[in-house]
């Protein structure tokens, strides 16, 4: 348990947090929501005890396994390979693996019974203790996390310091999720992820059976993770036990009744203060006036704080994008590398039309990216050609606002760099309607937040309105309210857009096709974001070369079924489409369980002898043999994944066919 009691806290004469109150109950799920600098990471920071507060305190009850994931990480052991580096996700078990060895060799060299004794007591407490921490299953969990959020086996040996920011921060959320802590603290763990690992890492933590505090902006995750969210906004945090929609439902309402009830009392002080200003002077009134006023003095107002969320919302208006050809770009055999002989994209051949909205996914380093500057002509390909249709005026936003938001500029100067012809009293009221007051426009843009900076980025756009917009992770620094601003621009806009981006949700609520990348190559479908998940769900994954040389399309577009015979016959033919199949995945499921079982066995086998060591005890072949079987069982764990997962889309995808011919 968690509590929170009356907390206060203040960075200089800014108060941030004023008498927050609200518990966290064990097992609870919570997310954290509100608008970018409510005071959100600093909840985080009271229970680490990395801040203090200037009123109340924070209750923790115990002394809880804390994991905690932060926006930015502060990387230690760099030197370290990957695997290494994310094996510390525990403090103090590396070290205490080192003592059980040192302790192992001692025992071995030990001359008399009572020092063996001794020795033996020693390693029997270091060992009782590391496995309570989940040492001897700790690289296998930490493996299976690094290959869920997408880093390849070959890459374990890797030097830490050799990766990326943004896949050093994946690695820091493996060793954490791997450590299995008590109360998980994540601070926007999607940011750096994309869509593949977003749905992984949500797969985790549906999974996971501690407490879970989560701070957020990706509806996706909060929406499947979450059972409880606190509210951070106007200084003050507001706990309501619910899921995310319960949330915006409650809040709205709440808001209303708070709103209609300060109506009623400004009403009321209103009359009573007319009563005092008309009779307070007459004598026979006076008593009653004195009534009157003291009634007005009695009265506690109704706090009604301003939500910080709704002066940001609805500042985003797309203008109309200019008429452009109907081919808005072709893409032939285009190539790309950044070094020769290491090509990131081949032999790309894409055609996108005039009002098409396109999500690009795929792992991150597949070229995402480098596909968006190559249509902003930001890049060149190394091969093959990219052409834009007639009168296509591309506009590109990066994910590096330092790209199109200078930091050493002013709000109004990064306006009119990007259109120095147009006159300032446009510019002003441009930057009016992105919600850009008058002291705002000579603030440095550099200190502006993420959703200022967004709101800039698009103005900058369409001070020259694109018709090909170009969007790279737009919803980065956006809140909630911010987000579905975005969405509901982005529908109403009538031009053409790519984006890429890892949230989940926009993706699905936005886009009208999807472009995967993969290092098979780059494919097209023509669906939405909810289709392509369905369209990839269909295709064979592992099934031993199992054919599907009938699309399940066929099913529903066949000829109409007419008869009860031909019907029964469909039906037949729908079952036995994924029978074999079917089969094949339980029996291999079967298999693989049976051997993880056995597997586990021996693991606490070892595990055993190794806390309870005899004499004839040979410490090293037993740890050898342990670390096999602990590699043994991660193989096979996802082996067991990957085929229990296919075995459960098989089974759905044959009872939605049914169902279908059923209905026909």
């Amino acid at each position: 348990m968690i509590e929170f009691k009356k907390i206060g806290v203040r960075y200089g004469t800014q108060s941030v947090l004023e008498e927050v109150s609200f518990r966290v109950n064990p097992g609870e799920r919570v997310g954290i929501v509100g608008p970018n600098g409510s005071g959100k990471s600093t909840l985080f920071r009271l229970i680490l005890g990395e801040a203090d507060a200037d009123a109340g305190e924070v209750i923790t009850e115990g002394t809880p396994r804390i994991g905690h994931i932060r926006q930015h990480l502060a990387a230690d052991h760099e030197d370290e390979t990957l695997l290494a580096y994310a094996l510390r996700g525990i403090p103090g078990l590396t070290e205490m693996e080192e003592e059980i060895h040192a302790l192992q060799n001692q025992l071995a060299g030990a001359e008399d019974e009572e020092t063996r004794n001794r020795l033996l007591r020693q390693l029997g407490d270091v060992q009782t203790e590391f496995e309570h921490l989940g040492g001897y299953e700790m690289e296998t969990r930490v493996k299976v996390s690094l290959g869920g959020l997408g880093f390849d086996a070959s890459e374990f040996d890797k030097p830490f310091k050799h990766f990326s920011g943004g896949w050093q921060m994946r690695a820091e959320l493996s060793r954490v999720l791997a450590s299995h802590p008590d109360l998980l603290l994540l601070d926007e763990p999607s940011n750096y992820l994309d869509l593949p690992a977003v749905e992984w890492l949500q797969r985790f933590l549906a999974g996971y059976d501690g407490t879970l505090m989560l701070i957020s902006h990706d509806r996706y995750l909060l929406r499947t993770l979450t059972s409880v969210t606190v509210e951070v906004d106007a200084n003050t945090a507001t706990r309501y036990n619910g899921d995310l929609d319960f949330y915006l439902r409650e809040r709205e309402a709440r808001h209303a009744n708070l709103l209609a009830a300060k109506a009623n009392q400004d009403r009321r002080i209103e009359q009573l203060e007319r009563f005092v200003d008309r009779f307070k002077a007459q004598a026979s009134k006076a008593a009653q006036a004195q009534s009157r006023m003291k009634m007005i003095e009695k009265i506690e107002a109704v706090a009604v704080k301003v939500p910080k969320r709704s002066l940001a919302a609805g500042y985003l208006r797309l203008a109309p994008a200019p008429h452009s050809g109907a081919e808005v770009a072709r893409l032939e055999h285009v190539d790309f590398a950044y070094d020769p002989g290491r090509p990131v994209l081949r032999d790309v051949n894409l055609s996108i039309a005039r009002g098409d909205k396109i999500a690009i996914v795929g792992y991150n380093g597949m070229g995402k990216t480098t596909l968006l500057r190559i249509l902003a002509g930001l890049r060149v390909p190394t091969a093959g050609v990219c052409v834009l249709g007639h009168k296509v005026q591309p506009g590109y936003l990066s994910q590096d606002f330092s790209e199109t938001v200078p930091p050493d500029v002013s709000v109004y100067e990064c306006a009119k760099r990007c259109a120095p012809d147009t006159p300032e009293k446009v510019i002003r009221a441009q930057l009016g309607a992105f919600g850009f007051s008058a002291d705002d426009i000579g603030k440095l843009a550099g200190v502006l937040s993420g959703g200022e900076k967004i709101r800039l980025a698009f103005l900058r756009l369409f001070l020259a309105p694109p018709n090909l917009m170009l969007l790279d992770e737009p919803t980065t620094h956006l809140d909630l309210e911010g987000r579905a601003t975005l969405e509901k621009a982005l529908r109403a806009y009538n031009g053409t857009v790519c984006l890429v981006s890892h949230d989940v949700e926009f993706v699905r609520n936005t886009v009208t096709s999807v472009i995967e990348i993969t290092s098979a190559g780059v494919r097209r479908f023509p669906g939405g974001y909810t289709y392509y998940r369905e369209k990839i769900a269909t295709e064979s994954r592992n099934t031993d070369n199992v054919s599907r040389s009938v699309p399940v399309e066929q099913a529903t577009t066949d000829e109409p079924v007419t008869h009860a015979r031909d019907a029964r016959r469909a039906r037949a033919q729908a079952r036995s489409k994924y029978q074999a199949a079917i089969r094949t995945l339980k029996e291999r499921v079967a298999r693989t369980e049976a051997r993880i079982t056995d597997l586990e066995a021996e693991l606490e086998t070892l595990s055993a002898c190794l806390f309870n060591p005899t004499p004839e005890t040979d410490f090293a072949a037993t740890n050898k043999r342990l670390k096999r079987v602990q590699d043994q069982l991660s193989v096979f764990s996802e082996e067991w994944e990957r085929d229990a997962t296919e075995l459960d889309r098989l089974q759905r995808e044959q009872q939605a066919e049914q169902a279908a011919v059923s209905g026909t």
